[in-house]
């Protein structure tokens, strides 16, 4: 069989990101043609407000429409394309506003996923590749994103997923908002919400029964680019970094007593994380020491390779 091309486009609550791939179903091998991120921060006030904002929604249409000059540049039509929004679509009441929007973009209509979706996608983006000896099954994949965090736990398929309201930027909007660096009592309460969210988690997925730990999404993979101390970010030095708890404790600890011009000047800091990667770092942490793993494995292959796969189906 001849390989598929696709075009996958993940909108979540902090970042609008594009995939443009060759799928070879019969060998599940993947050829990136284009991946490409833009901060659009979607979810802006959306846990205050409980809608989209305005100039959330423009910034999102403007990357919608350079998406979809690279994808006509490709030679990709619509039914190829899959547009999955997540977080911040689900929880708006003004959600209408966005679909009618990008449809009228890009010629499809985004999917506002369930949190089990979600996961689902997440996880055969995360773990098509995961063979071998070096990463043991079953796994415990986590896509930490802007407004929720998705686990799930499977080897071949999936066993459990859950999706519960924890991520960067909610957290950020809640508990760091107008402080540069955080307070003790801050970040206690910030650790409160994050347990409180662990626990729903941990009703439906058990987070303490798999052999290997990933992460998925900005804050993982900006961490591991700390923690490998690199000059500046290289996706594939972070792709499958094995990164211990001790690292992500230290790395945690300095994001959230560094100021905003201070986690600014990391090399590999994208300017939209520099104010939500110390809430994400915080999340990050709790979800390590709450399953117990040693070491972390992170993944550059996530939902977007998931959506990939699922259009070519």
């Amino acid at each position: 069989m001849t390989s598929t091309r696709v075009a996958a486009v993940d909108c979540g609550t902090n970042s609008i990101r594009l995939l443009i791939a060759d799928l070879d179903p019969a060998t599940g091998a993947i050829t990136d043609l284009d991946r490409r991120m833009l901060i659009v921060r979607l979810g802006q006030d959306v846990d205050r407000t409980g809608r989209l904002a305005p100039e959330a929604l423009e910034r999102t249409f403007a990357a919608c429409r350079e998406y979809a000059a690279v994808i006509a540049g490709h030679g990709i039509g619509p039914e190829r394309i899959r547009f999955v929004a997540t977080s911040a679509s689900r929880d708006a009441e003004n959600s209408a506003e966005f679909t009618r929007g990008v449809k009228e973009i890009l010629g499809v209509e985004p999917e506002v996923v369930s949190g089990d979706e979600e996961a689902r996608l997440s996880f055969t983006g995360a773990t098509k590749e995961l063979t071998g000896e070096a990463f043991a099954a079953p796994y415990l994949v986590f896509d930490l994103g802007g407004g929720s965090t998705e686990f799930v736990l499977g080897t071949d398929e999936v066993r459990a997923a859950r999706s519960v309201d924890i991520g960067c930027v909610r957290l950020t909007e809640r508990h760091f908002a107008g402080t540069e660096i955080p307070t003790l009592g801050q970040i206690s309460a910030a650790k409160a919400d994050i347990k409180a969210a662990l626990n729903q988690a941990a009703e439906v997925v058990p987070l303490t029964e798999a052999a290997t730990l990933v992460g998925l999404a900005g804050t993982a993979t900006t961490v591991a680019a700390i923690a490998l101390e690199l000059p500046a970010y290289d996706s594939e030095a972070v792709h499958h970094a094995r990164i211990s708890l001790a690292q992500v404790r230290e790395v945690t600890g300095r994001l959230l007593s560094s100021t905003h011009a201070e986690r600014a000047a990391i090399p590999v800091m994208h300017p939209g994380r520099v104010d939500v990667i110390a809430a994400g770092a915080l999340v990050l942490l709790s979800i390590m020491e709450r399953t117990g793993a040693a070491e972390l494995v992170v993944s550059e292959h996530d939902i977007l390779d998931g959506i990939a796969w699922s259009t070519a189906v």
